[in-house]
């Protein structure tokens, strides 16, 4: 069976995709991707017997923007929520760098949601800047809210505008200013203290070239999470499961008819 369409979840057009028959599993994207890049995975998994179910989250592909900055929580809700209205209790879970940003949190706050849960190359560790680019950052807010305290609103944009396109990362460049808001929002957000949590079993799938979650991150989570282990893809990169998407699948069906 598969169905796609638009539904409106909490307010929000989305679009979702539902692959196959048998268990659900709910599998979520990662920053600025798409469903399209999780059908490689949804097409085998739905051929082992399990029913893919799949959206662009709010502010990415097919999907309208939320209203509001989202934080890394209320797109956990917002998962749950279409959980509820597919009338789904319980879920096997797959997650893709943001992805994996909510899963810690639903393996965590919602663990009797979730039957069992896979992480590629999972965000959430937080990473302190270097000293030269938190003395720079310091500088460049200083110099901003002294322009704003003295009614100087538009040199203080200047300064802004010009800072953002020398030194602000590609996805905050191009983004809205809703979801400019929420990278920052959920950059942000240490999530350690929530794999710390975590109450299901876990398998993290990495890339050893991955450069935007390094392998040392999923060794941290490796070691934090009370149930999980790490299986490292060699050669590949941030998109492990694209990459060799067959082994994963394998890996997560191993893992979903055990739990």
């Amino acid at each position: 069976m598969a169905h796609s369409g638009d539904v409106v979840i909490s307010g929000i057009r989305i679009r979702q995709e539902v692959v196959g028959d048998g268990a659900p599993i709910l599998m979520v994207h990662g920053w600025g991707a798409s469903i399209e890049l999780l059908a490689p995975l949804s097409l085998r998994l739905s051929r082992l017997g399990y029913r893919c179910c799949q959206i662009d989250l709010p502010g990415f592909g097919g999907s309208d923007e939320p209203n509001e900055p989202f934080t890394i929580f209320d797109y956990a809700a917002f998962c749950l929520a279409y959980l509820d209205h597919l009338g789904i209790n319980k879920v096997h879970y797959f997650g893709h760098s943001l992805g994996g940003r909510i899963g810690l949190i639903l393996g965590s706050d919602h663990g009797d949601r979730i039957a069992s849960m896979v992480l590629s190359n999972s965000a959430g560790i937080k990473v302190e800047a270097a000293l030269p680019t938190r003395l720079r950052l310091s500088a460049y807010k200083s110099l901003r809210r002294g322009l704003e305290k003295i009614g100087a609103k538009s040199a203080a944009d200047g300064i802004r505008q010009s800072y953002n396109r020398q030194f602000g990362s590609d996805d905050y460049r191009t983004a809205s200013p809703v979801m400019r808001q929420t990278l920052v929002n959920i950059v942000n957000q240490d999530l350690l203290d929530h794999a710390t949590c975590v109450s299901v079993p876990t398998i993290l799938i990495w890339g050893d070239e991955d450069e935007e979650t390094p392998l040392w991150m999923g060794r941290k989570l490796e070691a934090t999470i009370p149930d999980a282990a790490l299986i490292l893809h060699e050669g590949a990169g941030h998109y492990a499961y694209l990459d060799f998407p067959d082994r994963t699948a394998s890996i997560m069906d191993a893992l979903y008819r055990s739990a």
